[in-house]
């Protein structure tokens, strides 16, 4: 399959406090940009999914 690039903005919750991000993932679909998105993130600052959001997903334009 194709992989394409998207940018994924959203926000993820420390404590009281709500974090933007921006992130740019290689996946072949919108929704596996999504989960490899939680899965970074949560990966990253050891969070669940429902303290991370998802606000925009667009095809990244050249390489």
């Amino acid at each position: 399959m194709d992989e394409k690039q998207f940018e994924v903005k959203g926000t993820f919750k420390i404590g009281d406090e709500w974090h933007p991000y921006t992130k740019i993932i290689t996946a072949p679909n919108e929704a596996q940009a999504q989960e490899r998105t939680f899965a970074v993130i949560g990966s990253k600052h050891r969070l669940k999914r429902r303290y991370i959001t998802v606000n925009t997903i667009r095809v990244q334009d050249g390489e």
